[in-house]
């Protein structure tokens, strides 16, 4: 008999293969040059890398113990924030102290450049020292937000991270047994978000149709408990605007079905976005389960199958389009989260039900197989080397599924059977099902798996419907959308500091429309040139002559997208 289906919703969703990170920081500079390149956020990073084993950023941010960020349970059942209810938040509204302070996150500088070409002659080459972007004085560098980078191996920094020291000496800080990976965090847009809970003012909300946790700019009265209610630390507080300020999934991005600034520029192609399919009736339940290790459980419980016809018509009934639907069916999202059970959630224990998901890191085993004089890439060999990796299954445990070990071993079992079945494959040997069937899995489920996780195109990773109203079918309904973080001061796509966001040929729009969207992803995903209006680049032109593109041909009819750029007609073109 199956289960009743409540009220259905989606949700933009994410998963990292923590396979393939190598730690560039590439998504953290898009990032930081499209969102928070601006006074008042210098040291705030919406995405960051960490290595691990860490402090991570702000420092020793999943010490809940002294943050107070997240959910915890009742003697009742219940769900509260860690960091209290209403009258808590009252009587220390203005004075909150579990908060991460300007040292834990880092103060940001820059050099005093300018001393270089104005230092007096001398017998000493002048030097550029640090000076604080806060308060423009001089200062010493004692942290950042990648100060354990590549170095959190060492036990002078790794032994701060508070999972190591939850696990003991299941991590031992000796050369031959050292390990690291990185850990890529933007804002994890929970299905049941602490810090929209903590806000006094009601301006923290969800998106009730993509499910983006967004801040009301106009609303926000700079309380600050969401930064101490996201157990992630991936709220801030712009000391400018006197606003918070977080990761918006760069909804205006993905309004139109493109994929997110760090995804675009990711080296490694390590990230997966599409939709997921939820039962909403079913998340307070699943958060509020008593055993923290049934959380993992619990939370693909509330994943609702998108190919099941019952589920499309409750999808249909609560008002989600035709077109979301067929992009959950297809979302790579579901297929490595539930149906191959690869990916998996970041401190579920948090119970906020994140939806940004992680495939944990397969340790170099293949290579310490091969040095001990075994076939690194036999399945028996792999499967016997889970409980011996270098990276202890114990630390992505806690990372992953509240200290579980067993999904852990399970997730790395599968990725060790794909290496040793496609490896038969490449070499023209027949397929082995008996690896496939070791960890639940078919051949052809080993091969899905594959072509996702190693060979997936550009439309197999980034699976997103445009928004409501959006659509080539609906383009109509509305003109043009706005940014709510549009104001002054702020990083919207008007604001005060903010970026030419599209290239050379974007212009500055304000606001930003629907049709620039429309432009930039056509731009994007076409093998040529989108149009000579959309490639002209006026920056570039002196005024002389008649630029081919810069007014429609005669006879020809003028559209928005070819006049978007000039802004104007000749009377020619009219």
């Amino acid at each position: 008999m199956s289960q009743r289906i409540g009220k259905v919703m989606a949700q933009v969703a994410m998963v990292m293969n923590l396979d393939k990170c190598i730690g560039c920081h590439t998504c953290s500079v898009t990032c930081k040059q499209a969102w928070t390149n601006r006074s008042g956020v210098e040291y705030a990073w919406f995405n960051n890398v960490e290595t691990r084993p860490g402090q991570g950023y702000p420092r020793r941010h999943e010490d809940q113990e002294r943050w107070q960020g997240g959910w915890k349970r009742t003697a009742a059942g219940r769900l509260k924030p860690r960091a209290g209810g209403r009258l808590k938040k009252l009587a220390t509204i203005f004075a909150n102290l579990e908060m991460p302070s300007i040292q834990d996150y880092y103060e940001p500088w820059t050099y005093d450049y300018e001393h270089l070409v104005s230092a007096p002659l001398g017998d000493d080459m002048p030097g550029a020292r640090p000076r604080s972007l806060i308060t423009g004085d001089p200062m010493q560098i004692k942290w950042s937000a990648n100060w354990d980078d590549d170095l959190a191996g060492g036990e002078e920094l790794g032994s701060q991270d508070p999972i190591v020291q939850k696990i003991g000496d299941k991590v031992k800080f000796q050369y031959e047994q050292s390990f690291m990976f990185y850990l890529p965090r933007i804002c994890e847009h929970c299905l049941n978000p602490s810090c929209v809970a903590s806000c006094p003012s009601g301006a923290m909300y969800k998106r009730a149709e993509d499910g983006i946790v967004l801040v009301d700019q106009d609303k926000c009265r700079g309380w600050r408990m969401c930064v101490t209610g996201c157990p992630y630390k991936k709220v801030y507080f712009n000391h400018k605007t006197g606003k918070a300020e977080k990761c918006t999934l760069c909804y205006p991005r993905v309004e139109v079905g493109m994929p997110t600034v760090c995804s675009e520029t990711c080296v490694g192609r390590l990230r997966y976005l599409g939709v997921i399919l939820y039962d909403v009736e079913r998340v307070g339940r699943a958060a509020a389960v008593k055993d923290e290790q049934a959380l993992y459980a619990a939370q693909l419980d509330t994943f609702l199958d998108p190919d099941d016809p019952a589920v499309q018509i409750a999808a249909l009934r609560d008002g989600i389009p035709r077109r979301w639907i067929d992009s959950a069916r297809r979302s790579p999202i579901y297929m490595l989260a539930k149906r191959f059970r690869v990916a998996l959630p970041l401190h579920p224990e948090y119970r906020t039900m994140p939806m940004v998901w992680y495939i944990p890191p397969l340790s170099p085993v293949v290579d310490a197989l091969s040095e001990t004089g075994h076939d690194g890439e036999d399945a028996g060999n792999l499967f016997a080397a889970i409980d011996t990796l270098r990276i202890p299954a114990e630390y992505l445990a806690e990372l992953f599924t509240a200290g579980d070990v067993e999904p852990v071993k399970q997730v790395l079992a599968k990725l060790a059977a794909m290496r040793s079945y496609m490896r038969r494959i490449n070499l023209g040997e027949e397929r082995d099902e008996s690896i496939a069937a070791a960890v639940d899995l078919t051949g052809d489920d080993i091969e899905a798996m594959y072509r996702l996780l190693a060979l997936a195109k550009y439309d197999d990773r980034y699976v997103i419907p445009t928004a409501y109203g959006v659509d080539e079918a609906d383009r109509g309904v509305i003109e043009e959308i706005g940014c709510s973080l549009d104001f002054e001061g702020g990083p919207g796509m008007g604001g005060m500091g903010g970026q030419v966001p599209f290239g050379e040929a974007s212009g500055r729009p304000q606001p930003a429309s629907v049709e620039t969207f429309h432009a930039l992803r056509d731009r994007q995903t076409s093998d040529g040139h989108s149009g000579p209006a959309r490639r002209l680049n006026l920056l570039n032109w002196d005024g002389k002559g008649r630029p081919p593109g810069l007014f429609p041909e005669r006879g020809q009819k003028s559209t928005p997208d070819s006049t978007y750029l000039t802004g104007t007609q000749s009377e020619e073109a009219k």
